[in-house]
């Protein structure tokens, strides 16, 4: 039996090494992410795998899951704990092996069981592990059952059972990407980089896109843990630039650039140019919408309101709903309301039937992508990205404001906006036309322009962007004023960049 698990243990020392250590921070509005022997030991993981098993148990899900690993050095022995910790609670474990986060999401459902665990830090440096968890497929957890699952695990209410058992699933990965080609080849001969900064999706990113027909560039598919060149994070200037560069040099007609564990997928064109991963959103939803007219999109409040104005999509009748930003959030979102695609700026995206299963997969999110492009020939993913409205947006801007009163101060503001749309005052010159608070505030104006003020999900500060379809001059407005309203409070720090 194991002791309940501390918080305050020093490596090397007795205690690291008879008992487990896990610090309570590491549990997030939706994923778990710890440093690996810094914030969390293998004791540690193995209660964490009894905690998983026993909300199982608790939630009266059949106590089956698939784990998988993505490529760090540490990684297949973390999951290995939390193997032992999953069989102790009487799980029947499915392991899948080295894997990225949908090919896990997939083994749920080409193996018929409803739960995951995937041991994965996505992105971030080497040095931090984690894990991806749902109880039912497609989803994965949201901020309630976090806070459960991280009561059980931190006050050792697990519940050890017996009837535990492991089976090694050969050939998933072969099945996964079999999988993502089986909609065929594309007509299109598209010359493609596959950049993925050394992390997990360089084992499969080529042989996708080789599959569907594209002729691939590889960019840093080689697996190393070290992340030597850049992190896999699409969003990562560094990464970027070095897509760019590949694009120019080797005259690709596109870019894609894919995070750690593969569930993310950035965009460049045939020029170089970053395509925020919104705008390339606007452009699926254009495509899918064509195809279903009337089609239902949810995207998250950090994402352009082109989606709500754009004249092709309102001709196609496609209605888009804004809502959290989080990828458990948007997936939940969209899987229960029907929609037939999510879309957040950060570029995880939920494919619904018949294009996907409504977990996020950078792999066939570049397919979709693809084939978009395969249905209009005659165009460049430039094309449609100037066949786009024009807005002028702010970079994601994170002024500190703790952990602790992040969540009471945007509150306040939002509070304050709501006065100021009932006094009729204006934000930039405009006046407050709509207050979308399903996550902090998203101030919408007359004119289109908006400004949002969020709570991270998971750092200590806060969340604003700026955009107009107006000039660049009313965005720099809207984001000053809102600016100068932050400097209101104490709480909130100086914005870590300027625009």
């Amino acid at each position: 039996m194991l002791d309940i698990p501390r918080d305050d243990l020093l490596a090397n020392s007795l205690g690291y090494e008879t008992g487990p250590f896990i610090k309570a921070s590491g549990f997030r509005e939706y994923d778990a992410r710890w440093l690996f022997e810094k914030e969390i030991n293998l004791l540690g993981i193995r209660a964490l795998g009894l905690g998983i098993g026993t909300l199982l148990h608790q939630a009266g899900v059949r106590p089956h899951i698939v784990t998988g690993h993505d490529y760090r050095s540490y990684s297949a022995a973390v999951k290995d704990a939390l193997t032992i910790g999953l069989m102790a609670a009487g799980c029947t474990v499915y392991d899948i092996g080295l894997a990225v986060s949908p090919m896990a999401y997939f083994a749920q459902f080409a193996l018929d069981v409803p739960a995951v665990a995937m041991v994965t830090a996505s992105h971030n440096e080497n040095g931090w592990t984690g894990m991806k968890i749902g109880l039912a497929r497609p989803l994965t957890l949201g901020p309630d059952e976090m806070r459960r699952l991280r009561d059980i695990v931190m006050d050792g209410r697990w519940v050890e059972r017996p009837g535990g058992a492991i089976r090694h699933e050969k050939g998933l990965a072969e099945k996964y990407v079999a999988d993502l080609i089986s909609g065929g080849r594309l007509a299109r001969r598209l010359k493609v980089v596959a950049a993925c900064g050394n992390g997990t999706a360089g084992a499969f990113a080529p042989k996708v896109l080789e599959g569907v027909g594209c002729q691939v560039v590889p960019l840093d598919c080689d697996l190393d843990y070290r992340f030597p060149r850049y992190n896999p994070n699409p969003e990562d200037v560094k990464m970027l630039h070095a897509m760019a560069e590949a694009v120019q040099a080797s005259g690709a007609d596109i870019g894609f650039g894919f995070d750690g564990d593969g569930d993310r997928c950035g965009v460049v064109d045939g020029d170089g140019h970053e395509i925020f991963a919104d705008k390339v959103g606007v452009m699926l939803a254009r495509d899918l919408s064509c195809l279903h007219p009337g089609a239902k999109f949810v995207v998250d409040v950090k994402s352009t309101s082109l989606f709500a104005t754009d004249p092709v999509l309102k001709a196609q009748g496609a209605v888009t709903e804004y809502w959290k930003t989080g990828h458990s959030y948007l997936k939940s979102r969209t899987n229960e309301t029907g929609a037939l695609a999510g879309f957040e700026k950060s570029g995880h995206y939920f494919l619904q039937p018949p294009y996907g299963r409504g977990y996020d997969d950078g792999f066939l999110s570049a397919i979709a992508i693809c084939r978009m492009l395969d249905r209009q020939p005659e165009k460049s993913i430039a094309d449609l990205y100037r066949d786009l409205p024009r807005t002028w947006t702010t970079p994601t801007m994170s002024p500190h404001c703790a952990d602790r009163v992040k969540y009471q101060v945007v509150e306040r503001i939002v509070r304050h906006f709501a006065d100021a749309r009932l006094r009729g005052e204006k934000l930039a010159g405009s006046h407050i036309v709509e207050l979308i608070t399903v996550n902090g505030v998203r101030v919408v104006l007359d004119d289109g322009s908006w400004g949002l003020v969020r709570a991270s999900s998971n750092k200590p500060e806060l969340v604003v962007v700026c955009e107009s379809p107006i000039s660049e001059a009313k965005m720099r407005a809207v984001f000053a004023d809102i600016e100068s309203h932050l400097r209101r409070y104490p709480e909130v720090g100086e914005f870590n960049q300027k625009i």
